[in-house]
Parts: C-alpha cells; sequence; structure tokens
C-alpha cells in the first residue's frame, strides 16, 4: 500500500502547483483588462470639462463598476455552482476588453461610462477563481499564489502599458486594449488548465469543512453569528482597500515626484520584493492545522502589516530610508494587512466556525465595502484636497491606515477569540 499512497500523495501535490500557478496566471493576465490604462496621465484631453481631471474620473468610474459588481457579487457567488465556472470567465473578461475598445474610440464624456462597463464584468474574476482553491488543506498557499499575482501584476501590466506607448508609440488611449489583447493567450490556457482542478476530498472536508453555495438564509444565520466581529473586520479592509486603491492607480504621479518617473521597469521592479514577502509570509500559515489558532495568527499578520506602514512612513520622513525603500514596505506592509482578507482569513473563518458555505461570500461582503471606500476616498482628494501632493497626501493617508487598522484588528482578534470559544464544537450545517 505505500506505492499507492505515494503515488495519490505526488497526483495531489502535482494538482495542487497546478491549481496555483494557473490561478495566479489566470488573475494576473485579468489585471492587463483592469489595471493597464492607469499607466496613462491623460493629461489635456480635448474635450473634457468636467471639474474632476480625466484620469481620476476614470479611475472613480471603472472603480465605480467593480465595487457594483462586488454588491451584486455578494448574492451571485455565495450562490454559484460550480458549472462553467471557465466560460464565464473568459465570457467576463471578453466583455471587459470590448469595454477598453470603447474607451479608446468613444467622445471623453462616454469614455468614462466605459470604464464603468469596463470594471462591473472584472468584479466577478476573484470569485471565481477562489471558488476552485478553496476549502482545501492547501488553501493558505494556493490563496498566497492567487494573492501575489495581484500584487505584481498591477505592476507588470502598467510596465507592458508604458512600454507599449513608449516604444511601440501605440497612442495612450488603445494602450488598455492592446495590452489585453497581449495577455488574452495567457488567459486562455490558465483557465483551460484551472477548470480541471479536482473538488475537495474526503480530508480536506474532514479539516476545513465542506464548501457549498450559500442561500438567503444560510447568509442571515452566518451574519447573526458572527456580524459584530464581520464589521470591525470590513472596517479595517475599506481603510486597507482604500490605501492599496490609492498607492496603485496613483503609482504613475508617485514615483514621478520620488524622481523615479519614466522607467516602465519601476513598477515592476518595485512590486516583486512585495510579493516575496506576502507570498512567503501567508503560505507557512498552511502548515497549521488548528483553525482557530490560525483565524488569531492571521488577525497577527495583518496588524503586523499596518504597523509596518506607519513605521516606514516615519523613517521616510525622518529620510532614515529612500523613497524606493518607502515604496517597497509600504507595499510591504500594505499587502501583508490587506491580502489575507482577499483569501486565507475568510476560508479559515468558516473553517474555524465549522460552517458549511463558501468563504467567496465574505470576500464580497468585504469588497462590496472596500470600493465604496475608495470612491469615497478618490472623491474626496480631488475636491476637497486640490492643493495637496501626492506624497503628502499618502504619507498622511498611510498614518492613519496604521493607527486605524492596528487598532481595527485588535479588536476584531478579541472578538473571535471570545465568539468561537463560546460556540464550542457547534457548526452551522
Amino acid at each position: 500500500m505505500p506505492a499507492p499512497c505515494s503515488r495519490r500523495r505526488r497526483y495531489r501535490t502535482f494538482m495542487m502547483i497546478a491549481a496555483g500557478l494557473s490561478a495566479f496566471s489566470a488573475y494576473f493576465s485579468m489585471y492587463a483588462f483592469r489595471k493597464a490604462f492607469a499607466a496613462g496621465s491623460y493629461g489635456g484631453v480635448e474635450g473634457w470639462t468636467a471639474l474632476l481631471d480625466f484620469k481620476t474620473a476614470a479611475i472613480i468610474a471603472q472603480v465605480a463598476g467593480y465595487a457594483l459588481s462586488k454588491a451584486a457579487g455578494v448574492t451571485f457567488i455565495a450562490e454559484l455552482s460550480s458549472r462553467r465556472r471557465g466560460l464565464l470567465i473568459i465570457g467576463l473578461i471578453s466583455a471587459s476588453w470590448l469595454a477598453l475598445v470603447a474607451f479608446a474610440c468613444l467622445p471623453p464624456s462616454w469614455k468614462i461610462v466605459a470604464m464603468v462597463l469596463n470594471g462591473f464584468p472584472l468584479g466577478m474574476i476573484w470569485g471565481l477563481i477562489f471558488s476552485y482553491l478553496e476549502g482545501r488543506r492547501e488553501s493558505e498557499f494556493l490563496g498566497a499564489v492567487l494573492c501575489a499575482s495581484f500584487i505584481v501584476a498591477s505592476g507588470a501590466v502598467k510596465s507592458t502599458a508604458m512600454w507599449l506607448m513608449t516604444v511601440m508609440k501605440i497612442p495612450e488611449f488603445w494602450a488598455p486594449a492592446c495590452t489585453g489583447l497581449l495577455y488574452a493567450p495567457l488567459l486562455v490556457a490558465s483557465v483551460v488548465i484551472l477548470s480541471r482542478t479536482p473538488p475537495p476530498n474526503e480530508e480536506d472536508v474532514r479539516d476545513r469543512t465542506l464548501r457549498k453555495p450559500m442561500m438567503r438564509a444560510d447568509r442571515q444565520a452566518f451574519l447573526t453569528a458572527f456580524g459584530p466581529g464581520l464589521l470591525v473586520l470590513i472596517l479595517a479592509y475599506v481603510i486597507f482597500t482604500a490605501l492599496r486603491d490609492f498607492r496603485d492607480n496613483f503609482a504613475t504621479e508617485l514615483w514621478l515626484e520620488l524622481g523615479e518617473g519614466g522607467s516602465a521597469s519601476i513598477f515592476t521592479l518595485s512590486e516583486l520584493p512585495v510579493a516575496i514577502v506576502t507570498l512567503t509570509a501567508l503560505a507557512g500559515l498552511m502548515m497549521i492545522r488548528d483553525n482557530v489558532r490560525a483565524l488569531l495568527l492571521i488577525h497577527g499578520v495583518c496588524g503586523m502589516g499596518a504597523l509596518l506602514i506607519g513605521l516606514s512612513t516615519f523613517a521616510y520622513q525622518a529620510d532614515l530610508i529612500s523613497g524606493l525603500s518607502w515604496m517597497i514596505t509600504t507595499g510591504a506592509g500594505l499587502y501583508l494587512a490587506y491580502t489575507p482578507f482577499n483569501a486565507m482569513l475568510f476560508d479559515r473563518l468558516i473553517a474555524a466556525a465549522r460552517w458549511s458555505g463558501t468563504a467567496g461570500f465574505l470576500i464580497y461582503l468585504a469588497d462590496a465595502s472596500g470600493y465604496a471606500g475608495t470612491v469615497s476616498l478618490l472623491i474626496w482628494k480631488s475636491l476637497a484636497e486640490k492643493n495637496l501632493d501626492w506624497l503628502s497626501f499618502y504619507s498622511g493617508l498611510s498614518y492613519f491606515g496604521s493607527g486605524a487598522g492596528l487598532i481595527l484588528m485588535s479588536v476584531s482578534m478579541l472578538f473571535f477569540v471570545r465568539r468561537l470559544r463560546a460556540m464550542g464544537p457547534q457548526t452551522g450545517d
């Protein structure tokens, strides 16, 4: 019997590596359709007379579409069955590409509408891809690999778009659609491989509970049991999301003020160390079998990330580190705090509570709130803080995110320690 067991383990290892890599490359490719447009500056757009500058308006429009999608996904992803997920991923991203073509062709005001239409279908992609990975003993590793995709992908696709504009002389408004086309073959191949991932086995279900769609009554029961703690977590996530999106969407402007603008590679090179730190820290959580202990440790990782944001900002302002080091360290702290919400935190919460359901419901509940916070921040920054420079605003936002995030994660940890102990061996079946 040892030989068949060994073969099963090797097959399991191979399939999990394939699942992680295909999920990484699928979501990485999606970012070409979402973030490439942020590489442009869009200054002096002819015919644009609105109060907001064009790029800020386009970012708000895309994030608004994305936020609406996340709100719809609270129900859609929670009730999603496993049938034809791959085709749905390809179809949604194709629709977002058509919106990028419209962005290039339409008059300025209609370009903003096109960005709403670009953001909406893309908001469903994370839940569709993560549904292949959740509820497994290796979910921390798989989730960390998947999360690493959006850390490096944003910089990589912006580097690609910048290369298209500066070297290939592609017009600024056409660069996003052209970037998407370049990544389309990788997207299709990745989704085909991901679709072959087997479902969780009996050992996965024993350790991480059964994962199944959550109907309305199931969702209400879970919110009744854990509502206060979830509210605190979501508030923390709103702050981390707003900070992360500001850093990501306005990376071009931040690098220019730091004296590093004009280099296509800076977007990618600055994010690679961030991805390595985050992937290493979060993948190690897979080794912890006890779900409650793992959940509390994830809270600690988020808190440490929040603390690093504030400390690195102080070090930069005290001239202890360079601007490049500051961007890398705030990025590392930010993604240590932000990334667990997108995968392992809610996956472990479902498992710790012994609740039969899907982490996708909680991820989308948090995401819908998080992106609403991003839209609010962008509007407030544009209308109320026009005279602040990018670095000053980012520094202040970093201090606020660090302090508030650390407090909220501490409160959440205390809540879940008490609530899970009080529940004992109860389940949500």
